[in-house]
């Protein structure tokens, strides 16, 4: 366990007395520090809130925005809810795959880039939408993807 969780712990806990509650917040931060949730960062949260390893890690698994696997600097969410998959999401998907060298759930190599589904992003308006480090881009048009100006961190940046 790192000297600074236990502190983080305790801002947490000031801030939402109850374990549970803080436990969002701690995970975040501490996900935010380490990039992703490793099974001994999730034991070591659940013996700082008083807390059962099983619930941390149902929580941590629950939300998708929780990375239980190491992600690249880069994260790519591909919406497929059914407004983006009937704007060509899957095509986009298909696209960054041949661009990125890599299949839906997977990080390049170079641990750059990792690319996922997202079941929803609340963005019907902007479909298909995709998110890159959680800034949505949209409609991204599949036929006119230029996948290196995206990945570049270029197109379509709407701030929600």
């Amino acid at each position: 366990m790192k000297p600074e969780w236990s502190q983080w712990a305790k801002e947490a806990k000031e801030q939402f007395p109850q374990a549970n509650s803080s436990l969002l917040p701690l995970l975040h931060r501490i996900q935010q520090a380490e990039g992703w949730l490793s099974d001994e960062t999730i034991q070591d949260v659940a013996s700082l809130l008083g807390l059962t390893t099983q619930y941390v890690e149902s929580v941590a698994s629950f939300y998708s925005l929780f990375y239980r696997d190491k992600v690249g600097k880069t994260v790519i969410h591909v919406c497929v809810g059914l407004s983006c998959a009937l704007a060509g999401s899957d095509h986009v998907m298909e696209k960054l795959e041949h661009k990125l060298g890599i299949h839906e759930g997977q990080t390049t190599p170079d641990g750059q880039y990792t690319l996922l589904e997202a079941e929803c992003l609340a963005a019907c308006n902007l479909a298909p939408v995709v998110q890159r480090n959680l800034r949505f881009h949209g409609p991204v048009d599949p036929a006119e993807l230029d996948a290196d100006a995206f990945l570049a961190g270029d197109g379509n940046e709407v701030n929600r």
